[in-house]
């Protein structure tokens, strides 16, 4: 990109001649004097090299050059105006993106309820909403394509800061097929031989539900790999096992009597749910309004 050496208040005095065709007129304008003005036009001549006005009896007329340097100034000037509409508009969150990604159960049960709160209170905000895996969310945090990333913890990367966090109750859930084993509490010995219903490899809910089974001396191998919660749940009402899901997810369905909880003889610990940016990066406008929203 070419340094623009001169200085741009000759080109705004430049304008105001310009336009007045009068350098008494355009110091008036501009508050002031007319020696100042003259001065600025006489240093803009010097520095391009061309004149730029014709001096008249009763003002200055545009050279040719002068014409077509008019045409560049007046659209730079309209696109600094209109860039100061844009950040005034972005300071009070009428205009602007937010770009978050997250999980497909956080998205519903703790991303969704502040999303339309914000959305409500922030129409002209853009929200841009991607769901994917925790470590495809952390990358584009770090190449700042998303502004915020909502992931299961813990998580370990120097670039990337978490900012608060939440907690989700996890539970074990059959379909009525397999109701009895809900009578008492259940090992993970026991449940390790039902068909298990796992997300599929590389979820970090697979690798929580796998690691509490481990924790427990047990190698748990999944029976049906399925790549969403709502392919899981729907496996298990069918009756094709147990899985593992968030309690505020499956709460309907245990209500309504299409899924039973099991009880655990240890029970699933809670996963946390973190808000992640970017480390060293200031948010915009409308990612830091929804922060302030989310953590507080």
């Amino acid at each position: 990109m070419t340094k623009v050496a001169t200085n741009t208040e000759w080109y705004r005095i430049f304008l105001h001649a310009a336009e007045n065709s009068n350098l008494t007129k355009a110091a008036q304008t501009l508050h002031m004097t007319q020696p100042s003005v003259s001065y600025a036009i006489k240093q803009l001549e010097d520095e391009l090299g061309i004149k730029l006005f014709d001096r008249l009896s009763k003002g200055v007329r545009l050279t040719y050059e002068g014409e077509a340097l008019l045409r560049h100034v007046r659209q730079a000037f309209e696109e600094l105006e209109t860039a100061e509409r844009s950040m005034k508009q972005r300071l009070q969150l009428n205009e602007g993106i937010l770009r978050i990604g997250a999980n497909g159960a956080i998205i519903k049960h703790f991303l969704l309820p502040m999303l339309d709160a914000f959305h409500e209170r922030y129409p002209g905000i853009h929200i841009q909403l991607s769901q994917e895996r925790t470590d495809l969310i952390l990358d584009r945090l770090k190449k700042g394509t998303l502004d915020i990333g909502c992931v299961y913890l813990p998580v370990s990367d120097e670039e990337i800061e978490i900012v608060g966090s939440d907690a989700s109750p996890y539970c074990a859930v059959v379909g009525k097929a397999f109701a009895d084993w809900s009578r008492e509490p259940v090992s993970a010995e026991q449940l390790a031989k039902l068909p298990l219903l796992m997300l599929s490899p590389g979820s970090s809910t697979r690798s929580f539900i796998e690691d509490w089974f481990r924790h427990q001396g047990i190698e748990a191998e999944a029976d049906f790999e399925l790549n969403s919660l709502d392919m899981l749940a729907e496996f298990t009402e069918r009756g094709y096992g147990v899985s593992f899901l968030p309690r505020a997810y499956v709460e309907p369905r245990i209500a309504d009597g299409t899924l039973v909880e099991l009880r655990t003889e240890i029970p699933l610990p809670d996963r946390r749910i973190g808000v992640a940016i970017r480390k060293h990066s200031t948010p915009s406008m409308a990612a830091k309004s929804f922060l302030e929203l989310i953590i507080r």
